[in-house]
């Protein structure tokens, strides 16, 4: 089976040593993407920001292999604080919109996050 790792210019860089993304064969494993900005490497604050970060992020790393978020089937949501999963539930759907189909998706409460954050996604894409 091919495997090639997959890193976006436009995504934060890793807070450890993992890539943005793994393609093996016709399917690509993202890593959790927290609400950090591109740019400066900083937290965005509060669980609104932090989850249209996250989604923007997960969004560079599949444009970054040829994909959209049409083709992710799996999605899985770490929250600090199940108190926002309607929140993040609002802002998730309007990422999907376009989108004919859900993907399958999983949602935990955690102790903690790196960085502090509120919010980390990840997702299996098949092209």
């Amino acid at each position: 089976m091919n495997r090639k790792a997959v890193n976006s210019e436009n995504a934060p860089a890793a807070v450890g040593p993992y890539s943005h993304g793994v393609l093996a064969g016709e399917t690509l494993y993202i890593s959790g993407q927290l609400g950090l900005d591109p740019e400066t490497g900083v937290l965005e604050a509060g669980i609104e920001a932090q989850t249209k970060k996250g989604l923007s992020n997960l969004a560079a790393i599949l444009k970054t292999a040829g994909m959209t978020p049409a083709d992710i089937v799996k999605t899985t949501i770490f929250l600090t604080d199940m108190s926002d999963f309607a929140t993040v539930n609002e802002i998730y759907a309007a990422y999907f919109k376009d989108v004919r189909e859900f993907p399958a998706r999983s949602c935990v409460a955690v102790a903690a996050l790196p960085k502090g954050a509120l919010f980390e996604i990840e997702a299996i894409a098949v092209k």
